[in-house]
């Protein structure tokens, strides 16, 4: 294990920004926590969890895809391929840093998406342990170690210190141009900062929640449920909830004509949140709001598990930080749980 002082940071970054590009958790013009691209003078913000997830990285919010351009019968096309260079993704807690996983499967699966494959295959991930969880966190329901996140490097932040763990051989490989900034040191603090923090993660509210197996155990008796009615009353359709997930992947392909009479085609997120959503010629197979509410649920809590073996969820608490009306899969996944008719 290795460490540098904090006051050193910028110089770390500094040289990694000549090996990638290098993302980091800064302030944005908001005053929230998110990914940016590391300049100098930006302030990295390693303790806070960013306002939203880190899946921007490898999917994008918006993303062009191609142009075209008619001239009588003449068509052009013009393929906007992936950016083909490095990228270093530091700071990454190990929520977000186990929703890649997730994302693999649906991008990763044949057919692989090749924009998706570029950007992965070319960062490096940098994690970050939790020290100072917060009360709406339950990534221990889904077997994740928040002190040791699934990543190329591993980092802690310890008093004034930063502790650093290569673990993939693209990250032994970056530390190796990076070493004479480090010094050697054992893991005594993070060993007993990782124990704090699991005692203060064994203390939260939701430190025992569980999602229960008889949820994806009766498909069709769960999709029944008087609870969609219920909860999904007081829904918004903002889609909130879909934007901040660490693991939601739904995205539409749009085209935009520009005033030279080229077409621009793109690439954007989407969310089965919204009354739109999949609307096709013959209109959209979910027409109200109970069963786009339900859709989003039984996706991540039945489908996605019945066809991958896991929850689409990561216990970030994005969802129950973000819910203007406080709806939540923490909240849906225990109505459906007391619910006499599950």
């Amino acid at each position: 294990m290795l460490k540098l002082a904090l006051a050193k940071l910028p110089e770390l970054c500094a040289l990694m920004q000549k090996e990638a590009e290098l993302l980091v958790p800064a302030k944005n013009k908001a005053g929230k926590v998110d990914y940016k691209a590391y300049a100098e003078g930006v302030e990295i913000c390693l303790n806070e969890k960013t306002s939203r997830s880190a899946k921007d990285a490898f999917f994008p919010q918006v993303e062009n895809l191609l142009k075209f351009k008619s001239e009588g019968k003449n068509l052009s096309l013009e393929q906007i391929l992936p950016p083909d260079h490095a990228t270093i993704l530091f700071g990454v807690k190990a929520c977000d840093a186990r929703s890649f996983k997730l994302l693999d499967k649906v991008f990763l699966s044949n057919p692989v998406d090749s924009y998706y494959k570029a950007r992965r295959e070319n960062c490096l991930i940098i994690g970050l342990g939790c020290a100072e969880p917060e009360e709406t966190c339950f990534c221990a329901t889904f077997g994740i170690d928040a002190t040791n996140p699934e990543a190329d490097i591993n980092t802690w932040v310890v008093g004034e210190e930063l502790y650093w763990a290569p673990v993939s051989e693209k990250g032994k490989a970056l530390t190796e141009k990076l070493s004479a900034i480090f010094v050697e040191a054992d893991d005594k603090a993070v060993k007993e900062q990782g124990e704090a923090t699991k005692n203060i993660l064994s203390m939260l509210p939701l430190a025992n929640f569980k999602i229960a197996d008889k949820i994806s155990a009766k498909e069709l008796v769960t999709f029944n449920s008087k609870v969609w009615g219920d909860l999904s009353a007081t829904c918004l359709s903002c889609c909130t909830c879909t934007y901040v997930c660490p693991t939601c992947h739904c995205y539409d392909i749009r085209d935009y004509k520009t005033d030279d009479n080229t077409t621009e085609r793109f690439r954007c997120w989407d969310s089965c949140m919204a009354s739109d959503f999949t609307k096709m010629a013959h209109g959209n197979p979910r027409k109200t709001k109970l069963e786009r509410f339900r859709q989003r649920y039984m996706h991540k809590l039945v489908y996605f598990p019945e066809n991958n073996g896991e929850y689409a969820c990561v216990g970030c608490g994005r969802c129950l930080e973000k819910c203007p009306a406080n709806l939540n899969i923490v909240k849906v996944a225990k109505a459906l749980e007391v619910s006499d008719d599950v």
